[in-house]
This record gives C-alpha cells, structure tokens and sequence, in this order.
C-alpha cells in the first residue's frame, strides 16, 4: 500500500522530491492529482521517514 508524503503543483518540485528520495532507498511514485497537482507517494511503511526526510530538506533550504 501507498501513501501520499507530499503535494505539490509544479511537476519539477515533484520531480525534484522524488530524486532526493530515491537517492535516500525509497521507492517513489508521482501520481496527478484531480486539480492538476501531483502526488509523492511511498510505501506506508516507509511514509514517516520519507516525511521526515523531506521535511529537513525544506529546512534546509530556509528557516523553519
């Protein structure tokens, strides 16, 4: 089972998340969402980690 870690609507923030997952182990789809968004999603069992993850990325990039 899949599970959604993350929205975005640009299709090269998706990207660009799911490169950084993938280069940390996980397993990444990209799926469009109804309202030309598009969806990371993870395994479950992985979707704490892979939320954790993107979080510090985000922090990283600016104050949180």
């Amino acid at each position: 089972m899949w599970k959604v870690v993350h929205i975005t609507q640009k299709i090269a923030q998706a990207e660009a998340m799911k490169e950084l997952l993938e280069k940390e182990g996980f397993l990444v789809q990209i799926k469009e969402g109804s309202t030309s968004s598009f969806e990371i999603h993870v395994p479950a069992s992985e979707a704490a980690e892979a939320s954790e993850i993107l979080y510090a990325h985000r922090c990283s990039q600016k104050s949180c």
